[in-house]
C-alpha cells in the first residue's frame, strides 16, 4: 500500500510538470532504429539531398560538433563530417507524440501538449501516485522503457517556472525550480534567457540599463508598463518568478487548423507561391472539413531566409470549408503584403475563427446560391475518393510540382504541426 503522499503537496496552490522530449526527432529514429543511429551524430533535414537544405534538429552528439537547429546541411557537414542526414518521417514523430503523451495523461487530466514535442501537467490532485518527484521519475522511466526516448521533467509551482527547470538538465534531467530559488539561479542570468523574454524584448529592456532578470524584477513596474504596456507587469512577476496561467487541457474543438512548409531553396516567383498556396489550402480545408467546421479567418505565415517571421489575415464575410476560397484569399494576402519584397523560405496557411458547420449561417448571396449545393457535393466526392484511393487521388494541374508543398498529402512526409482532431492525442488520420 502506497504511502501518503498529501503532505508533499501545497495545500493552496499548484504543481506543475512540463515534459520536454530530447532532440524528439532524432531521439525517434534511435529509438525505430538503434543499430543504425543510437549513439551517433544525426541530424534531422528538411532536404537531406541537397546541401542547402536547413537542419530541423540534431542529436546530442552532434550538438557537441557544433550542429546547430537552423543550420544548413552543408554548414553542418563542415562541422561534422560523420554527420548522419536523415530524411524527416511526420507520421512516425505523430507516432511517438501521441504515445508519450497519453503516457503522461494518465497521472492526471489536466494535460497541455502545447507542441509535438512538449506539454504541462498540472499534478495538484494526482497524490496517489507519489510524490511529485516520483511522479517525474516514473513518467521519465516509463517513457524511456515504453519508448526508447529521453526526456526532460521540470517541477515546480506554475508553468513559467517548469518551463524553465525543464531546461536545466538535457538530457534525461529532472529538475525543481521553487520561487524561492529564482534569486540564486536566475536572478545573474540575462533577461532573454527567461521564457516568453524574446530579442527584441531584451533589446528595448538593455536600453532601458535593464540587462539581468535580476534587474528586471527589482525594476520599477510603473516604468516598465510606461515602455511595454500591460506586459509590463507580467515582465516584473515572471522575473520574480509569479505566474498564474492554468494548465488547460484541449478539450474543446480546435480554434485554428494550420500548415507550414519550409522549402528547401527560397522562392519568390509568383508561380511558385501559388502553387505552395494551393497545396497548403487544400490540406488545411481538409482537415477541417473531416472536423466539420467551416472558418471565419484565414492568415498566412511569411518566413524570410533571414529568419524573420510575418503573419497577415483577413476576415471572410462568410465562413468557407473550400480550398478554392482559401487559396484565393491566401493569394490576396500575399500579393498584398509580400509580393515584389524578397524570397520566402517558408509558408503557410491557418484557418482560425472555426465554427461547427452545423452552427454556421452561410449567406449565400445572390449569384452563389445556386452553385453552393454543387460545391459541397463536390468536396464531399473529392473527400470520399481520398479516404478510400489516398491524399493524391485527385489533384488539379496546379497541385504538381517537386516542393515540399507537394509532399504535405503523403502522410509520412506533411510538417509538423500538432494535428488534434477532437480525440485524446490521436495523431493518425485516416489512410
Amino acid at each position: 500500500m502506497r504511502e501518503d503522499t498529501s503532505s508533499h503537496y501545497p495545500t493552496r496552490g499548484r504543481v506543475i510538470l512540463h515534459v520536454d522530449m530530447n532532440a524528439f526527432y532524432c531521439s525517434v529514429h534511435a529509438a525505430e532504429q538503434p543499430d543504425k543511429y543510437a549513439g551517433k551524430p544525426t541530424a534531422v533535414a528538411g532536404s537531406v539531398e541537397l546541401r542547402k537544405g536547413i537542419v530541423v534538429t540534431a542529436s546530442y552528439e552532434a550538438r557537441r560538433m557544433g550542429v546547430k537547429t537552423g543550420m544548413l546541411v552543408g554548414q553542418a557537414l563542415q562541422k561534422c563530417p560523420r554527420l548522419t542526414l536523415i530524411a524527416p518521417d511526420f507520421h512516425l514523430y505523430r507516432k511517438y507524440s501521441a504515445a508519450f503523451m497519453n503516457i503522461a495523461y494518465s497521472y492526471t487530466p489536466l494535460l497541455q501538449a502545447t507542441s509535438i514535442d512538449e506539454c504541462y501537467l498540472d499534478i495538484t490532485g494526482s497524490s496517489q501516485f507519489g510524490t511529485p518527484l516520483e511522479i517525474a521519475a516514473d513518467l521519465q522511466n516509463r517513457i524511456r522503457d515504453e519508448l526508447r526516448l529521453p526526456c526532460s521533467v521540470g517541477v515546480a509551482p506554475n508553468k513559467l517556472l517548469a518551463k524553465m527547470a525543464s531546461d536545466m538538465k538535457k538530457p534525461n534531467g529532472i529538475s525543481i525550480l521553487r520561487i524561492r530559488d529564482v534569486p540564486k539561479l536566475l536572478w545573474e542570468q540575462p533577461c532573454a534567457e527567461l521564457f516568453g523574454i524574446g530579442n527584441k524584448t531584451a533589446t528595448k529592456l538593455r536600453e532601458m540599463g535593464i540587462r539581468t532578470l535580476g534587474q528586471l524584477a527589482a525594476a520599477d513596474e510603473a516604468r516598465l508598463k510606461a515602455r511595454f504596456g500591460v506586459m509590463g507587469s507580467w515582465l516584473k512577476q515572471a522575473a520574480n518568478g509569479i505566474d498564474h496561467s492554468l494548465v488547460e487541457p484541449d478539450n474543446e474543438p480546435n480554434k485554428s487548423i494550420g500548415h507550414t512548409t519550409t522549402l528547401p531553396a527560397d522562392i519568390q516567383e509568383l508561380e511558385d507561391i501559388r502553387r505552395v498556396m494551393l497545396n497548403l489550402s487544400d490540406q488545411v480545408c481538409r482537415r477541417m472539413r473531416r472536423q466539420k467546421l467551416m472558418a471565419h479567418t484565414v492568415q498566412i505565415t511569411i518566413r524570410t531566409p533571414d529568419m524573420k517571421t510575418i503573419t497577415r489575415s483577413r476576415a471572410l464575410s462568410v465562413p468557407t470549408d473550400t480550398a478554392e476560397e482559401v487559396y484565393h484569399e491566401a493569394c490576396e494576402l500575399y500579393a498584398r503584403h509580400w509580393h515584389g519584397k524578397g524570397a520566402v523560405r517558408l509558408l503557410g496557411v491557418t484557418l482560425q475563427n472555426l465554427l461547427p458547420r452545423s452552427e454556421a449561417a452561410i449567406q449565400l448571396d445572390l449569384f452563389d446560391y445556386e452553385r453552393q449545393p454543387q460545391k459541397e457535393q463536390l468536396n464531399e466526392v473529392i473527400d470520399q475518393l481520398r479516404d478510400k484511393f489516398g491524399e493524391s487521388a485527385v489533384l488539379t494541374a496546379g497541385m504538381l510540382g517537386n516542393d515540399p508543398s507537394v509532399l504535405i498529402r503523403n502522410h509520412k512526409l506533411r510538417g509538423t504541426s500538432l494535428q488534434k482532431d477532437g480525440r485524446r492525442f490521436d495523431f493518425d488520420e485516416p489512410e
